[in-house]
């Protein structure tokens, strides 16, 4: 079963929501072609009622727990009551990718090392070493 059939039931089991969009962003991201670590979520839902943003994403997060302890890396939000819908049903675009391939991250701790005075990296700053 894919990634986004398994949070689609997580998230209706948990969450009962009148509307539900799960989008695979993985391919936004520097990771290999075919991977279900990045999604999007859209979940309305009469449960988010009185509740602020933080607790409905806490909702979410808590539906998903498992996933998100099995290789799901991250997941946008989009966490609305049936009344918020109706009057837009609007969803944000996620934001670009920040990061880099694991190689990349590699290079440049590599670079970094290799541009830090030894002073720096064993006893802090120079005025440290003083």
């Amino acid at each position: 079963m894919s990634r986004a059939a398994v949070l689609t039931t997580l998230l209706e089991e948990a969450l009962e929501p009148s509307h539900l969009q799960i989008e695979n962003e993985s391919g936004n991201h520097s990771v290999p072609k075919g991977s279900e670590t990045h999604f999007k979520v859209v979940v309305v839902s009469p449960l988010f009622e009185g509740k602020n943003m933080v607790a409905r994403h806490q909702l979410v997060y808590a539906a998903v727990d498992r996933e998100l302890k099995s290789g799901l890396h991250a997941l946008a939000i989009v966490a609305k009551t049936p009344a918020e819908w109706e009057r837009s049903n609007a969803v944000p675009a996620s934001p670009a990718c920040a990061g880099g391939s694991l190689a990349e991250s590699k290079l440049a701790e590599k670079a970094l090392a290799e541009s830090t005075p030894s002073a720096a990296i064993e006893g802090g700053s120079k005025a440290a070493a003083r």
